[in-house]
């Protein structure tokens, strides 16, 4: 009898998550009342890089829900989602999806970076984190907002703090100035507490506006 095969999802979690919840609540009182609050849960991340960031573009300036729906749909084009079956689509295809005019060109540079080996993907690893926002910011679609959410997300680099993070800035606001309008100056003050774990404070602030993790 042949073995059963379960597939396992791809998520991964990283290995520096609890020596940084130690840190952040021995540094940091707000952080000493947060982290408890959420068990487990951590930063978790799936799928692969060029998926990570095709739905990033496809997910600007809309809802998450209409986001979702518009993915679904066009996920549904290629066989699978990689940068040559993207550069097969017909853009008509690709419109009837949902997608923009500017998306569909954004996703096809994209596309044409991942294709071409513009992108250093197996050297990321080895590059730091300005580094790999240049390389992803010369792509047209994603601004730096964008390639520190990849960081975060998909590398799991863990002292990203995305200052043009409006929740994040929201987060702060409440947590530390009791609902005060908050400068970037601000925000980088109460960080520098927060190092070198940025990106798992700003988890947990995001979390403290919305219970539910977010995953990429």
């Amino acid at each position: 009898m042949a073995a059963t095969k379960i597939i396992v999802p791809l998520v991964a979690t990283p290995v520096y998550w609890e020596d940084a919840c130690k840190h952040l609540m021995k540094k940091d009182r707000v952080m000493k009342r947060l982290i408890p609050q959420f068990g487990d849960a951590c930063l978790q991340t799936r799928g692969d890089a060029f998926v990570t960031l095709a739905r990033s573009i496809v997910g600007q300036q809309i809802s998450v829900k209409a986001a979702q729906t518009v993915w679904d749909r066009f996920a549904l084009l290629p066989k699978k989602v990689t940068a040559g079956n993207v550069l097969k689509l017909k853009v008509d295809d690709m419109r009837a999806a949902g997608l923009s005019v500017r998306k569909v060109e954004y996703l096809v540079d994209l596309a044409l970076h991942f294709d071409n080996g513009q992108v250093h993907v197996k050297g990321w690893e080895a590059m730091d984190d300005e580094t790999i926002i240049a390389e992803l910011t010369a792509i047209r679609g994603i601004g730096r907002w964008t390639a520190e959410m990849f960081l975060i997300f998909h590398l799991m680099r863990p002292n990203i703090l995305p200052l043009d993070d409006v929740g994040l800035i929201s987060g702060i606001s409440k947590s530390y100035f009791s609902g005060d309008v908050v400068s970037r100056s601000d925000a980088r003050e109460v960080a520098a507490a927060w190092a070198p774990y940025c990106s798992v404070a700003t988890w947990y602030i995001w979390r403290s506006l919305d219970p539910l993790p977010v995953a990429y």
